[in-house]
């Protein structure tokens, strides 16, 4: 356990020294500011006002920028090593591949979800500030799913730095899985498998299984309990899952599937890369 938190605190502090981690906390913490400062919270829609209409697009902003930013620097992670010669120095220390990875796992997803936390909680301390109501309800759910948002890409993107031989390959690859995602919320799914004849049930089955879309349903779900702005799907996923069902599923999927991706990753790398 102490190699493992020694292992995790030294890609902190790596991080922390790394011009990346200072874009990346800038970008989070202003875009918060520039919400306020845009006055966003004294808009209407939907009647969805106040603080709660900030964490909306907070999210909605989010779930384009955090996946990208995890992926392509947690793909660099491994293969960076790979490519600096750092395993032969890795393994005549008494730290085990495992320590190694894990510890690797842990230090990188306190760096990416820590600046997120810190602009949400940035954004609540604001609008208690000016007197605005909070929804410490909502803000829970939106802490969880951000948290399972990160450790999803985080897991894939560990699984892809050890499939990849070196940072460029792993860097392209890490961006086609991103824009693949992306594109199959609406785009290519919606155009091309119902226009091939899919039924509308399989449509919406793939569709949740791109966590981009059960993050981006879930933070919906939460200010239109009824997905009115879905349509006619929302009443194949209400009536699948249930509201409160629906919720769990968005937390726990993106968990399951980047802690799966992890693990997968650790077994290639460990008969990969040992002696």
């Amino acid at each position: 356990m102490r190699h493992l938190l020694l292992t995790a605190w030294a890609d902190i502090t790596e991080s922390l020294r790394s011009r990346w981690f200072a874009v990346y906390t800038l970008v989070f913490g202003g875009l918060v500011v520039g919400l306020f400062v845009t006055g966003l919270t004294e808009s209407r829609i939907m009647g969805f006002t106040g603080l709660s209409r900030v964490l909306v697009t907070y999210l909605e902003i989010t779930m384009a920028i955090l996946p990208l930013f995890v992926l392509i620097t947690t793909v660099r992670s491994v293969a960076g090593d790979r490519e600096a010669g750092i395993f032969e120095y890795m393994l005549s220390l008494p730290v085990s591949l495992a320590v190694w990875f894990w510890g690797k796992f842990i230090g990188r997803f306190l760096v990416v979800f820590l600046p997120v936390l810190g602009a949400m909680a940035l954004a609540v301390a604001w609008g208690a500030a000016r007197g605005a109501g909070i929804p410490w309800g909502q803000v829970a759910w939106y802490v969880g799913f951000l948290c399972a948002l990160a450790l999803c890409f985080l897991g894939l993107g560990m699984l892809i730095s050890t499939l990849a031989r070196s940072s460029d390959v792993a860097i392209g690859t890490a961006f086609l899985v991103w824009l693949t995602l992306l594109l199959f919320m609406d785009l290519i799914l919606l155009g091309v498998l119902i226009r091939g004849g899919l039924d509308p049930e399989g449509v919406i089955a793939i569709a949740l299984a791109n966590p981009l879309q059960v993050f981006r349903t879930a933070a919906m779900m939460l200010f239109d309990p009824q997905l009115v702005l879905l349509g006619p799907s929302a009443y194949v996923i209400l009536d699948n899952f249930g509201h409160l069902g629906y919720l769990l599923w968005a937390l726990g999927y993106p968990v399951a599937l980047g802690l799966g991706g992890a693990w997968l990753g650790y077994l290639l790398f460990r008969r990969g890369d040992l002696p």
